[in-house]
C-alpha cells in the first residue's frame, strides 16, 4: 500500500466549512475552517448565500495548502463532500443560485408535506412512513407553488452537495445518500417513481431534480483545473461522491456495518445504524436502501434537543456568574444519586423526532418538591436526554436491530458526568472517537475508498479511524434507571394528548 496518498475532506456544516487532508492512516495533516453566516427572512425560514460556502471554502483551501508541502499538495488523490440536507438551490444553466438557498431547518413547505403525506403512497414506507418538512420534495414543491418565476427559469433544483460538486468539477450529479434519505429514490424499487411524483404534484420532476444518481465514494468527475492550477493542487485529483454530514459521520466513526450506533452528540443527537436485513421500523426514519455502504439498510433516529436544553439551564438560571459553570454543576449532580431523587423530565423542548414523531411533545419536569435543588433540576435534564437515547435504542432493539455498542461524537462528549450518565442509562459502552470532526474525517475516508487506496468502507474505518477512550455502564445503576425511564414514557403517555391541544 503506497503510504505517500493523501486525501482531502470537505464538510459543508450548518455554520461552517472544515476542511481537511489526511495521509492514509487518517491522521490530518492539516485543517482549517471557515465561518458563514445564516438568515432568518421570517419565522420558520433559515437561508443561507451558497456564495459565502464558496468564498469560505476557498479560505479554508488557500489555509490547508499554504501549509503543505508541493509533494503532498500533489499527492491528494481525491476530495469528497458532505453537506448538510435538504438544503435546496434552484440554479440556472450555469449552476448559478436563483435566490439564497432554503437551509435544511427550514419549515415553511409544511403545507407541501401534509399533501406528500397524505398520498400513503408505498414509497413512504422507506423513509420511515412520511416525509419531513425538512427534505427536498416538499421545498422544491414549496419553490413550484410559491416562486413560479423561479421554479420556471430554473434549469435544475440542486442540493448544497450537488452545488459544491459542481463548482469542484462541473458534473451535475447526485449522492444516492441524499436521493434515498430525503428525495424519496429507492433503488431496490427502481430509483424514482413517477406515480409518486405525479401524486404529489411533481410530475416534471425529471426536468427539475438531477437524476444521475452516484453511490459514496463513486466517481464524480476531475477536479477543476483552474481551481487545481490556483492551489498548485494535483490536476488528475478525483472528486468522488460524498452525502450528508451526519450520515458520512458514521464513517468516520468507525461505523460501517450493524451492531454499532453511530451517535453524533451536540445540539442535537442522531443516531445511525446499519442493518443487513431490510427492517420496517415503527418510529425510526427508513429503511433506507444502500444509502451509505452496499448492502447494508440504513436506519436513522434523532432527539431535537439535547446540549440545548443544558444551555437553556445555563443561560435561564444565570450560571455564567461561575468561570467554569459546566464543572461547577457537575461537581453538585456528583452528589445526587441517580433519578435525581425522584424528578424527571422530559427531553421534549422542541417536540419529539423519535420514535414518537410528535411535533406537540413539550418539555416536562416532573415530581419538583420544595427538598429539590437547581442541581436536582440539571441532573433530570441530564438524566432526560439519556432517557430519550435509551428509548430510540430500546426501540431499535426491539424491532430486530440489535446494538452492542455507541460510538460517539460531537460537544457532548466533551463532559464526563454526562457521558456516565448516557451509558448507565442505556447499558451500552460508549466508545469516543480520537477525530471529533467525524464528518470531514469520513469525507476523506470516502476520498480514500473513491480513489483505490481500501477496497471497502469497512477496510477504510479499520484504518483510519482511532479510539480516544471509552465509557463503560455502572449495571447497578443501569437497573435503577430502569424504573426512571418507566415514568418517562408514562409522563408521555399521560400527557400526550394535553401537549397537542
Amino acid at each position: 500500500m503506497n503510504t505517500e496518498k493523501y486525501f482531502m475532506g470537505v464538510d459543508t456544516g450548518t455554520q461552517s466549512v472544515r476542511v481537511v487532508v489526511t495521509d492514509i492512516k487518517g491522521t490530518v495533516i492539516a485543517g482549517d475552517e471557515q465561518v458563514y453566516e445564516t438568515f432568518y427572512p421570517q419565522a420558520g425560514w433559515a437561508e443561507q448565500k451558497p456564495a459565502d460556502w464558496w468564498s469560505c471554502f476557498n479560505e479554508a483551501v488557500k489555509n490547508v495548502m499554504s501549509s503543505l508541502s508541493k509533494e503532498i499538495r500533489h499527492h491528494i488523490q481525491a476530495v469528497s463532500v458532505c453537506s448538510t440536507s435538504s438544503t435546496v438551490i434552484p440554479v440556472d444553466e450555469q449552476g448559478n443560485p436563483l435566490t439564497d438557498a432554503i437551509m435544511w431547518m427550514d419549515t415553511r413547505a409544511k403545507k407541501e408535506m401534509k399533501v406528500i403525506n397524505a398520498t400513503k403512497h408505498p414509497v413512504l414506507a422507506y423513509s420511515g412512513g412520511e416525509d419531513s418538512v425538512e427534505w427536498m420534495i416538499p421545498k422544491v414543491l414549496w419553490i413550484k407553488n410559491n416562486q413560479k418565476d423561479i421554479y420556471a427559469k430554473s434549469h435544475k433544483i440542486i442540493e448544497q452537495l450537488d452545488w459544491m460538486n459542481y463548482q469542484l468539477c462541473g458534473v451535475y450529479a447526485t449522492s444516492i445518500c441524499n436521493s434515498t434519505c430525503k428525495w424519496n429514490y429507492i433503488e431496490c424499487e427502481g430509483g424514482w417513481n413517477g406515480e409518486f411524483f405525479k401524486q404529489v404534484g411533481l410530475e416534471d420532476y425529471a426536468e427539475k431534480l438531477v437524476l444521475d444518481v452516484k453511490h459514496v465514494g463513486e466517481f464524480v468527475g476531475t477536479i477543476n483545473r483552474e481551481f487545481a492550477d490556483h492551489y498548485d493542487i494535483n490536476p488528475e485529483m478525483k472528486v468522488v461522491q460524498g452525502g450528508i454530514d451526519a450520515h458520512i459521520g458514521m464513517l468516520g466513526l468507525g461505523v460501517a456495518k450493524e451492531g454499532k450506533l453511530a451517535m453524533i452528540m451536540g445540539t442535537s443527537f442522531v443516531q445511525l445504524a446499519f442493518s443487513e436485513k431490510k427492517l420496517n421500523l415503527n418510529g425510526i426514519w427508513g429503511p433506507y436502501n444502500n444509502a451509505i455502504v452496499p448492502d447494508q439498510w440504513l436506519l436513522e433516529g434523532g432527539q431535537i434537543s439535547a446540549g440545548s436544553i443544558i444551555k437553556w439551564f445555563m443561560r435561564e438560571f444565570e450560571m455564567s456568574a461561575h468561570e467554569n459553570p459546566y464543572g461547577y454543576m457537575n461537581e453538585l449532580v456528583a452528589k445526587i444519586p441517580a433519578g435525581s431523587e425522584g424528578l424527571v423530565a422530559l427531553d421534549f423542548f422542541q417536540g419529539n423526532r423519535t420514535p414518537y414523531k410528535d411535533a406537540n411533545a413539550k418539555g416536562v419536569i416532573y415530581g419538583l418538591t420544595l427538598s429539590h435543588t437547581k442541581a436536582h433540576i440539571y441532573r433530570a435534564l441530564l438524566e432526560s436526554v439519556a432517557l430519550g437515547t435509551k428509548n430510540i435504542i430500546d426501540n431499535f432493539e426491539a424491532q430486530g436491530c440489535p446494538i452492542n455498542i455507541i460510538v460517539g461524537c460531537g460537544g457532548v462528549t466533551k463532559d464526563a458526568t454526562w457521558m456516565q450518565i448516557i451509558a448507565d442509562v442505556t447499558g451500552k459502552p460508549i466508545v469516543v472517537t480520537e477525530d471529533a470532526s467525524a464528518s470531514v474525517l469520513g469525507c476523506a475516508i470516502v476520498a480514500a475508498v473513491g480513489s483505490g487506496a481500501y477496497e471497502s468502507f469497512e477496510a477504510a474505518t479499520t484504518g483510519m479511524v482511532k479510539e480516544a477512550y471509552s465509557v463503560q455502564p455502572n449495571k447497578d445503576l443501569y437497573a435503577t434507571y430502569q424504573g426512571v425511564f418507566d415514568t418517562y414514557t408514562e409522563i408521555y403517555e399521560n400527557l400526550k394528548d394535553t401537549m397537542a391541544k
